[in-house]
């Protein structure tokens, strides 16, 4: 035990040399970055030999108990460098994409008269060429809307098939599958909800024919579009395509290589699936041939097959949710309801943190988050995550505590919660218990979650929008359907009910609130944001201030918490909200983004009683905020390779 300790407290009182290197040169990335999260674990600083005791306890508590490292989610797509972005202003409308690409298709709709939702449209179908690994029509999406009187929140998440249920991933013995044998297999997949949502939101809100909308991914598609670095490094990142006969003959070169950034690719399969839908509406993807085909695919899998069906395809419809909008200070924060769970969690970090007594140190130190705003917001997200994994899940299947979502946000329950707040770290949260309710289901196990990519648009007319679209994991379940066509490419599957609880139950049999059932929404971290001015005076309308998002995973919850406490109660400019480290708690660890913060910040919460983890916190962010002159500013994130277009 003593050389163990010793081992681990050499390990982290020595990689400050190494972190100054990596935030030197993010551009180029390294080796480490690739080989997942649980080998990239630093912590980021050297620890004073002062308080090389404290640290030996808590490694030394470590070793005796539970891998505490896996209660840390793995990263949804490995990190490929920091570009810095300038940020970005425009006078009357502006489209924030992971994308260049997609961001210009999404501003081509907006010059010809299309509205927020037109782009969305554009700059989503050139997203699901461009950057597969992400998002697609093979996925689903949340989407958030103000359409200048009311807010909009339709869902457009993934349904489990009709033939499943809560044995979908237990093996023969009832033992839950390895995470990676779920995910890469026919199990996985979700009936996709992207499009529907799409559609119908068009159907609303649009001001352009639909098929205009998909014109400029099928060029793109058809002509070839540049391979930017990121899908070049992923795929060379990810062995698993290279074992699926459709991927590698379009990911790779004849040499077995995923094609270099920079080279030009087709994707004819996918330009012809768009034209069937672009002109004969969503009905073509989910009736057919391309049902057929993604059918074909799923049940098909050589060792998982999964139990997708016709008829699940037929039958998906889009829920339109009651907007979750909640006051915090000046402002009124509307984000996504259940089977999201990331504006509760948010909601909960905020509303704790305003509940803790005034702060003794500032919480910005050399324009860095300070250890005693990190310790306090890493208590609160440990207190929303364990809430989070006890209650929230599809709400057509599992009732809100005390009757309502809102109890979780209920003043008197917030203050309840922040008492539990101290000067040292509770290591692990319990949920809580609104109002005094049975807790009627066992908390879920931790296990990943994944991938994504965020539009924040703006459009002339005050329309704004934020969508949070996926795939699930980095390239979903490794399945690509080519919507039968027989050409080369098409678009990929989603690995979405892998975001249920594998395992259904507790050893006492308790039920999971976020099992498989039949037609069930996994719960998702996914957290479009709206943001608004609140009210002064009755009967006043709500004044539209921003627009937010990230992809991430569960981190996606911290990144726009981040990015909320960074513009909205710090002052900074979006940009330099996004461009801020990221940081948080699944539960678990304290997380920090590795090379971000100075050795005193660390020691401080060490000193606090965290266990330190520093690792790769690969956000996306998007966003467009309205200023106080009337102009958009617009913001992406440096860890991805975004981009804000406008006017």
């Amino acid at each position: 035990m003593a050389e163990q300790v010793q081992r681990r407290v050499s390990a982290q009182l020595g990689p400050i040399a190494l972190m100054r290197r990596r935030a030197a040169g993010r551009a180029a990335g390294s080796a480490t970055r690739h080989m997942g999260w649980a080998l990239a674990v630093w912590v980021a600083a050297r620890v004073a030999v002062s308080v090389a005791v404290s640290v030996a306890a808590s490694v030394a508590a470590s070793l005796a108990g539970p891998a505490w490292a896996q209660a840390v989610p793995p990263p949804p797509e490995a990190a490929s460098g920091w570009t810095a972005k300038p940020g970005w202003t425009f006078q009357r409308q502006a489209v924030a994409a992971a994308n260049p690409a997609a961001a210009q298709a999404g501003l081509e709709m907006l010059r010809q008269g299309g509205s927020a939702v037109d782009a969305a449209v554009a700059a989503q179908m050139v997203l699901g060429l461009v950057e597969p690994q992400s998002s697609g029509i093979g996925g689903g999406a949340f989407l958030m809307l103000w359409d200048g009187d009311h807010v909009v929140a339709l869902d457009g998440r993934e349904t489990a098939p009709a033939a499943a249920d809560e044995t979908l991933f237990l093996n023969a013995e009832g033992q839950a599958l390895p995470f990676q044998d779920a995910v890469q297999s026919g199990l996985s997949v979700g009936v996709p909800g992207t499009l529907r949502l799409l559609e119908l939101a068009h159907r609303r809100y649009g001001r352009l024919p639909w098929a205009r909308l998909f014109e400029p991914a099928i060029r793109l598609a058809a002509d070839g579009f540049v391979v930017g670095p990121r899908l070049s490094h992923l795929a060379a990142a990810d062995p698993a395509l290279r074992q699926q006969p459709r991927i590698n003959a379009y990911l790779m070169d004849p040499h077995g290589r995923p094609w270099p950034a920079g080279h030009r690719l087709r994707n004819p399969a996918y330009a012809a699936v768009l034209r069937r839908i672009a002109k004969e509406g969503a009905d073509a993807f989910y009736r057919g041939a391309i049902a057929r085909d993604i059918v074909a695919q799923v049940r098909g899998h050589a060792s998982r097959p999964g139990r997708l069906q016709l008829t699940d395809l037929a039958a998906y419809r889009v829920q339109e949710r009651a907007p979750l909008c909640q006051d915090w200070r000046a402002w009124r924060l509307c984000g996504f309801p259940p089977p999201g769970s990331g504006a509760i969690a948010i909601d909960q970090i905020l509303g704790v943190l305003d509940r803790l007594p005034a702060p003794t140190e500032p919480v910005l130190t050399n324009g860095l988050p300070g250890a005693e705003f990190l310790h306090r917001y890493a208590e609160a997200s440990r207190l929303a995550f364990a809430d989070r994994a006890a209650y929230v899940a599809d709400p057509d299947f599992v009732k809100p505590p005390a009757g309502d979502w809102r109890s979780l946000l209920a003043p008197a329950y917030l203050r309840q919660r922040a008492a539990l707040v101290g000067e040292r770290s509770m290591g692990e949260a319990s949920a809580g218990r609104p109002e005094a309710v049975p807790q009627a289901y066992a908390p879920q196990p931790d296990q990943p979650e994944h991938g994504t990519s965020h539009l924040a648009i703006v459009d002339a007319q005050g329309m704004a929008l934020s969508m949070t679209t996926t795939i699930e994991a980095q390239f979903g379940s490794r399945l690509m359907s080519d919507g039968g066509t027989g050409l080369r490419g098409g678009f990929f599957l989603n690995n979405e009910l892998t975001d249920f609880s594998l395992q259904p139950r507790d050893e006492a049999g308790q039920p999971m609130a976020n099992r498989v059932e039949p037609g069930k929404r996994p719960r998702s971290a996914m957290s479009p944001t709206l943001v608004f001015r609140r009210p002064e005076q009755e009967g006043e309308a709500p004044r539209f201030v921003m627009t937010v998002g990230s992809p991430g995973g569960a981190a996606i919850i911290h990144f726009v918490a981040k990015a909320l406490i960074g513009s909205l109660d710090w002052g900074l400019d979006p940009q330099e909200a996004l461009n801020l480290p990221n940081f948080g708690s699944f539960n678990g660890p304290t997380v920090l983004e590795a090379g971000r913060f100075p050795s005193t910040t660390v020691e401080g919460l060490v000193q606090r009683g965290h266990r330190i983890m520093s690792t790769e916190l690969t956000s996306g962010a998007q966003a467009v905020m309205r200023l106080g002159d009337g102009r958009l500013r617009g913001a992406a994130d440096p860890r991805r390779e975004g981009e804000v277009r406008g006017d």
